[in-house]
């Protein structure tokens, strides 16, 4: 890992949250993911599985966590089961977790080999009466490739077919929706990072700039900053490419008098950023893209006020929705008679504006959380409203990561990079 360790502290509340939500006599199971095959022998670069991550901050292959809080034998309340290392393993791969420095990284004090996995878990078994599995829950999942954590479960209901089941999902949901300090402090360590980056671009861009030589210089910056790299696929969209939400290819020539969206962000620590800026190739904003750009940015800062405890989402993205109805009527975009004339389930403001605002965000980008749920202090947002015109080659999104406080406006993580007009065309020109 490029990143600091942990304090283990936060690792020992997390496990602490899951075990007083867990029912009496059950244990629970974490696995780390896979390392995916590309094909020959190589691999994808290894992610850990965020939610072994989360309750033991180790960021290791063929780990295991258990949690059975109401074991007679005190040692086994906790239990970590690690690749055993070794000098071979040192050689090609590099050390693997000691004991001791899983014990450091994670406050459990009982870690074994994971050859005795099978062995130890059927005596947990024997005492348990229910199993907490840990299934992939989140909405927009796909999960058309099958995970350790898949296999396990599998081997786990043939193995164990009397006892009962029950579904970690939705305690992890709400554990992880609630920031720790700890975790903000991880996180705004991501956007700080990210910052560094897009400092380095308004000085780097002009026309003639490739999109892939924009997504080099975040990279070189992030990396350089302690960074895994993008939290996420970047999107470097110069002209119409930006009205493509999704758009990827990042292969384009940056054109005088275009506007280039950049949805980017540095992970930290596993922690994700997520930042959208539209900047001018040229410095300069035209009258109509400077009109867009500040109709984004009212929406922007208007939505803001909006993520306060006990708001509900469903009503939060409706109400974004009139702000956003409001700036498309002043910039001719679209006129009263489209909104007479709307389908209430697909309004007027949808065809410029066909995405959501906001999202959860920390361990994942599109994070896990309860959405049928007032906001609660201590969530961790996204707010990114845009406008998508086509027909003018121009899309304008922008969007900052917010912490929901118990009172005001959230905290911007994002508050220090650069959001105004005029600064990004005062800092592409000094």
């Amino acid at each position: 890992m490029k990143y600091d360790r942990i304090n283990k502290a936060l690792f020992i509340k997390n496990r602490e949250g899951f075990a007083a939500a867990m029912e009496a006599g059950s244990l629970a199971v974490f696995n780390s993911n896979d390392i995916y095959p590309v094909s020959a022998d190589s691999t994808m670069p290894f992610q850990q599985h965020r939610d072994i991550f989360y309750l033991s901050g180790v960021d290791q292959e063929e780990s295991i966590l258990v949690l059975f809080p109401g074991c007679s034998n005190p040692a086994h309340r906790e239990i970590l089961f690690l690749k055993e290392t070794n000098e071979h393993i040192a050689i090609w791969e590099g050390e693997k977790l000691t004991k001791d420095a899983a014990f450091e990284t994670s406050g459990i004090k009982t870690v074994y080999w994971l050859n005795q996995f099978e062995t130890i878990f059927k005596q947990l078994m024997a005492e348990a009466s229910a199993i907490y599995l840990n299934t992939n829950e989140h909405l927009r999942a796909n999960t058309e490739v099958q995970t350790r954590e898949d296999r396990f479960i599998e081997k786990v209901k043939g193995d164990y077919p009397a006892h009962q089941v029950r579904k970690s999902a939705p305690i992890m949901h709400r554990l992880r929706s609630i920031k720790h300090e700890i975790e903000l402090e991880l996180m705004q360590h991501a956007c700080n990072i990210t910052k560094k980056g897009v400092e380095r671009l308004l000085k780097f861009v002009k026309p003639g700039v490739t999109e892939y030589e924009i997504e080099a210089e975040l990279i070189h910056e992030f990396v350089r900053n302690r960074s895994k790299g993008f939290a996420y696929t970047p999107i470097v969209a110069s002209g119409a490419n930006a009205c493509v939400l999704h758009y990827i290819e990042n292969n384009q020539v940056c054109k005088d008098g275009d506007v280039i969206l950049l949805d980017v962000g540095a992970e930290y620590a596993n922690y994700s950023s997520d930042l959208t800026r539209c900047i001018p190739v040229n410095g300069r904003f035209t009258a109509r893209q400077k009109d867009v750009y500040n109709a984004v940015l009212r929406v922007k800062n208007e939505a803001t006020k909006l993520l306060v405890p006990g708001t509900m989402m469903a009503e939060y993205h409706k109400e974004v929705g009139k702000l956003m109805e409001s700036e498309l009527l002043g910039l001719g975009l679209i006129d009263k008679t489209d909104i007479a004339n709307q389908d209430p389930n697909w309004p007027a403001y949808k065809k410029y504006f066909m995405h959501g605002t906001s999202h959860f965000i920390g361990l994942d980008t599109h994070d896990v959380g309860l959405w049928n749920e007032p906001i609660k202090e201590g969530m961790v947002f996204t707010c990114e409203p845009g406008i998508y015109i086509p027909e003018e080659g121009l899309g304008i999104r922008l969007e900052d990561d917010l912490v929901v406080k118990a009172s005001g406006e959230p905290f911007n993580l994002m508050r220090d990079i650069p959001i105004e007009a005029d600064e990004i065309e005062e800092i592409m020109n000094s």
